[in-house]
């Protein structure tokens, strides 16, 4: 049999009938990722008001600790701990998704206005009927689909280009957010405080019940995400080639549509928004493994590490403990602003 030279290293594996091939630069960046993950949880699991050695943290994680050790570690920050990573993770998947789909390093959830409409359908949830987290996730995955089939609609003229979708997803969620602000100060003043904290993206508070149910969401659109992966990079060719391929265009980008959204509503329903995580990660992600366009893996790897690095900084490094959320724009901002001057000098 003819061996294909792909250009690069590629690790295939085979089951019987499937193949899946992998470029070894992706997988040792993935590798690396994840010991920086696990590096960085162990550290955040070990610093609080009670110090405490790695030896007793791993002792903990494995059923070695009892009493005060054990409840520290497990009950108290590893909830905290496992949010961030798997948040981050899904952030970092759902950037992922929408910048292969529009073929735009700035199509980011939250800056086209999905995260804004997932927060107005979780507050009308919260300010209403004051509903459990479960009534919060559908209240922020409609409010997030309702915003996506808006702004797909404004934006289709014959079609939609991605720059078209992204302004006019700029203005809706401009939009929004008034709507939000007007929303709040509509509400009784202890359930307005409790929502506007609510907006800066927060993990205090977050305990095991919502980390075990929105983990659970979260593993399952993975899973359909990766199954989309590949006519997800096809449709990277534009939508003729992908179809000459093969691909059926609407109903995998209907599908990649609502994954993405519901990664990005799983996790405001539990934390609030957090910011610029799905629009960087995918960006890092693809400078690490150097390939031509998004993959998902090391982006949900990225993801979850800067999530659980800003998390660290919001509670050990500020100077008061902060929202993750105002880590992540503070941080976010200054890439954003990166990434315009790049984009400008490239076109010059």
């Amino acid at each position: 049999m003819t061996q294909v030279d792909f250009g690069r290293r590629v690790l295939v594996l085979r089951r019987r009938r499937i193949a899946v091939r992998l470029e070894w630069r992706s997988v040792a960046v993935c590798a690396a990722l994840a010991l920086a993950v696990a590096a960085t949880a162990v550290l955040a699991l070990m610093t609080g008001s009670y110090q405490l050695s790695p030896g007793q943290v791993v002792s903990a994680l494995t059923g070695g600790e009892t009493g005060l050790v054990h409840d520290i570690v497990v009950e108290w920050r590893l909830p905290r701990v496992a949010a961030a990573v798997v948040f981050g993770a899904a952030l970092g998947v759902s950037g992922a998704v929408f910048q292969s789909m529009l073929r735009n390093p700035l199509a980011d959830p939250g800056v086209i206005g999905f995260s804004q409409g997932s927060y107005t359908g979780a507050l009308i949830v919260i300010l209403v009927i004051n509903g459990t987290y479960l009534q919060l996730v559908g209240g922020a995955l409609l409010g997030g689909l309702a915003t996506a089939l808006a702004v797909y609609a404004l934006a289709y003229r014959r079609g939609v280009q991605g720059f078209r979708l992204i302004v006019v997803g700029i203005g809706l969620s401009a939009m929004l957010r008034s709507l939000n602000t007007w929303l709040i100060l509509q509400a009784d003043l202890e359930v307005a405080m409790a929502a506007a904290a609510w907006d800066a993206g927060s993990l205090n508070g977050v305990a095991w019940d919502q980390v075990v149910l929105g983990g659970a969401c979260i593993s399952v659109l993975l899973l359909i995400a990766g199954m989309l992966s590949r006519p997800m990079r096809q449709l990277e060719l534009g939508d003729d080639a992908a179809a000459s391929q093969g691909v059926r265009v609407s109903p995998t980008r209907l599908g990649l549509i609502v994954v993405g959204v519901a990664l990005t509503a799983t996790v405001t329903a539990a934390s609030g928004p957090i910011a610029f995580i799905s629009l960087v990660a995918p960006q890092i992600a693809r400078r690490l493994t150097r390939t031509a366009g998004i993959t998902l893996a090391p982006a949900a790897f990225v993801g979850a590490l800067l999530c659980l690095a800003a998390d660290y900084i919001a509670q050990h490094i500020a100077p008061t403990p902060l929202p993750v959320g105002i880590i992540t724009v503070i941080l976010g901002g200054g890439y954003l602003g990166w990434l315009l001057f790049t984009e400008a000098r490239r076109r010059l």
